[in-house]
């Protein structure tokens, strides 16, 4: 078990301060952001109600009922006593059936528009980040691709691939890219790294993130931009293409008889 207590660009980003203050529901969104990313792990102790409230510049009441929410959720476990505090609870068993039952359900149109939103953030957050990248970018976003290219579960392959998204955002210097990049990923990282044969191939998408920061550490705006969008496309391409399929009857959950699926449709 980890407290969190130690600040990373990530947790800032997620932790950043509330635009739409005093709102409960908007505390408790963040916070389950930074779950379903990966940001904080199951058993991981939260910052206390006051520093929470200080990071996030609300009331110590309106933290209060957001962990509530949580409680509700089953995403946090309150524990009394001197070791006692808010501790994260990642949902378990079952949760991979219910995004492959929240993939199908949206609609195709649903997902394009989420498209469009990750084209525009992620392309604007690339080309950012190559003309106001600091020096310390590279091994971080390089660690990252190496993270997604030998990471051997999906939450592992959602939270490293996310990580590199917002933190190409955040190296864009951007505060509201870095809280969209956070939203937008936590929408649509669990609905897109599922079990085979539903999930994207990793060896691609990991490649793809290394062209996309070669061309960033070279100052190649254009290039930087390029490179994010058509990483974008084949994202969507294959959550559309996964989509559909399960709206038509959709395959086994395990059915080792199916290989997995490409990252993107011929």
């Amino acid at each position: 078990m980890t407290t969190i207590g130690r600040t990373t660009p990530l947790l800032s980003a997620v932790l950043a301060p509330l635009a739409d203050h005093g709102r409960a529901d908007a505390v408790a969104r963040r916070i389950a952001e930074a779950i379903a990313l990966g940001l904080v792990a199951d058993g991981d102790q939260l910052p206390s109600e006051n520093d929470l409230s200080d990071r996030l510049g609300v009331a110590n009441g309106t933290v209060r009922e957001a962990l509530a929410l949580l409680r509700e959720a089953g995403l946090v476990e309150t524990r009394r006593g001197r070791n006692g505090g808010s501790f994260v609870r990642t949902p378990a068993e079952g949760s991979e059936r219910l995004r492959l039952a929240r993939l199908r359900d949206l609609a195709a149109a649903d997902l394009r528009d989420l498209g469009d939103e990750e084209l525009a953030v992620f392309g604007t957050a690339a080309r950012l980040a190559a003309e106001r990248a600091q020096a310390d970018l590279g091994p971080r976003l390089t660690r990252l691709v190496h993270d997604l290219r030998d990471a051997t579960g999906t939450a592992e392959q959602c939270r490293a691939d996310a990580r590199f998204h917002i933190e190409l955002a955040v190296a864009a210097q951007s505060v509201r890219l870095a809280r969209l990049a956070v939203r937008l990923q936590a929408e649509l990282g669990p609905l897109l790294w599922l079990p085979a044969p539903y999930g994207p191939d990793r060896e691609r998408f990991a490649e793809q993130h290394r062209e996309i920061l070669v061309a960033v550490l070279a100052g190649d705006a254009a290039g930087a931009r390029a490179a994010a969008e058509s990483h974008t496309v084949a994202c969507v391409r294959h959550l559309v293409r996964q989509h559909l399929e399960l709206a038509d009857g959709g395959r086994p959950l395990a059915d080792p008889a199916v290989g997995r699926a490409d990252g993107e449709p011929t």
